[in-house]
């Protein structure tokens, strides 16, 4: 019998970030050697080439001109007036489906995520998604006593692995009448991997199968890297596929204003829903209102002002898409030093299209990320390989990294 005053549940949580540990390496490396000498390829947070994390200037402009009282004062639980609208217009652009649609405010992506979770799959269910993935996917599905199971994202040639994402989703459907789906896609974290328009085709396809069965599915689409995946109606244009879909079909969008506008602490997004079923929507409110007011109360009223504001005024979202498109192609500069590197020095990195991370697989990603410590360099150990953000490193730091991380790999026997 324990002796700790936890509840039975909570006995043995404890969090084992490792990519916050490795954060702490790079801080102690760089009170040693200097910043000058230290490649921090762990930070998930667009840096300028000074290492410094950035804002977007018309965000930061934006920021302070804010009164205090959008800093202090309450909000409601589902957002502010306008803020449902703003969030809309940010995630379809001109690819908004023909479905009824509605949204309600979230602390951050990961806060849309927890209300899919906890809402849209029962109590000792598996939600599914894929191997390489977002390590908290998994903490978020446990903390509310939820299974996550996954399938392989790749097949032998680095394709999206359409039979097993198939076989597994029909294995999970044997067992549950219901199941919640969770692609990070377009730019994925952490391999920078994005679905192209057949392989979604054929996930709504492997979804209608079920639905026709009478199965309840739900793909929860998370899109927290999507403004730096390319031209914004281009990466938004699978969103049309979902015009159509059966009641039991609902689609799930996880908003957040971390990566695409900078505010990383200000903890601001958004769980937004689409249905061909105005009932199903209608239900999508009110559950998910009692999660956000029974979970956080309510959100950062000043983010969700900024976004109102941007999304509202014609000439802001002008800027704000040109200072993001900036930001777009520095990111694009460094990955490709890495890219042309990695395949000169045959360092077997996973396929990348966009996004804040590349990442290589190995059996050992703790020695491969220990022996880079010799070089002062820093990447996230993974329990699949390494994810080296190529959004946080300079392109001159860039250069040479594919090859060290190769000599790593090759000392550790990967």
């Amino acid at each position: 019998m324990s002796t700790l005053m936890a509840a039975s549940n909570r006995e043995g949580k404890k969090l084992n970030d490792v990519i916050f540990q490795a954060g702490a390496a790079v801080r102690q490396a760089i009170a040693q050697h200097g910043s000058d000498a230290v490649v921090n390829g762990t930070l998930g947070s667009f840096a300028l080439d000074d290492g410094s994390v950035a804002c977007l200037p018309v965000v930061e402009k934006l920021f302070h001109a804010l009164p205090m009282n959008e800093f202090v004062c309450y909000a409601p639980p589902v957002g502010l007036p306008g803020y449902k609208d703003a969030v809309i217009h940010a995630i379809f652009a001109d690819q908004q489906p023909d479905a009824f649609i509605d949204a309600v405010a979230s602390a951050g992506g990961t806060g849309a995520v927890h209300m899919a979770i906890a809402n849209y799959s029962e109590p000792g269910d598996a939600v599914l998604t894929s191997d390489w993935r977002w390590d908290a996917y998994g903490a978020l599905c446990s903390e509310i006593g939820r299974n996550l199971q996954t399938f392989s994202l790749f097949d032998g040639q680095r394709h999206f692995n359409v039979p097993h994402f198939q076989a597994m989703v029909n294995a999970v459907c044997r067992m549950q009448d219901s199941l919640l789906i969770i692609l990070n896609t377009p730019a994925h974290n952490p391999t920078g991997f994005s679905l192209s328009s057949d392989e979604w085709d054929a996930v709504i396809d492997v979804t209608l199968a079920q639905a026709r069965k009478g199965k309840k599915m739900t793909i929860l689409v998370d899109i927290a890297y999507i403004d730096y995946a390319g031209e914004k109606n281009d990466v938004r244009s699978f969103m049309k596929k979902f015009t159509g879909l059966p009641d039991n079909v609902l689609i799930l969008f996880a908003f957040s204003m971390s990566k695409g506008y900078t505010l990383y602490g200000q903890r601001a997004g958004a769980l937004a829903a689409l249905s061909c079923s105005k009932g199903v929507i209608e239900e999508f409110h009110h559950v998910v209102t009692y999660s956000a007011r029974a979970a956080w109360s309510n959100v950062n009223r000043g983010a969700m002002t900024i976004l109102t504001m941007i999304q509202n005024d014609k000439a802001l979202q002008q800027e704000l898409e040109r200072e993001q498109r900036t930001v777009f192609e520095t990111i694009r500069k460094r990955s490709g030093i890495f890219i042309k590197e990695a395949s000169e020095c045959q360092l077997p990195a996973l396929p990348y299209q966009s996004g804040f991370f590349i990442s290589i697989p190995a059996h050992d990603s703790a020695a491969v990320c220990n022996h880079l410590h010799e070089d002062l360099i820093f990447a996230g150990p993974l329990a699949m390989g390494v994810r080296f953000a190529v959004c946080s490193v300079s392109a001159d730091k860039m250069t040479g990294v594919a090859a060290k991380i190769k000599k790593a790999f090759d000392v550790v026997g990967e």
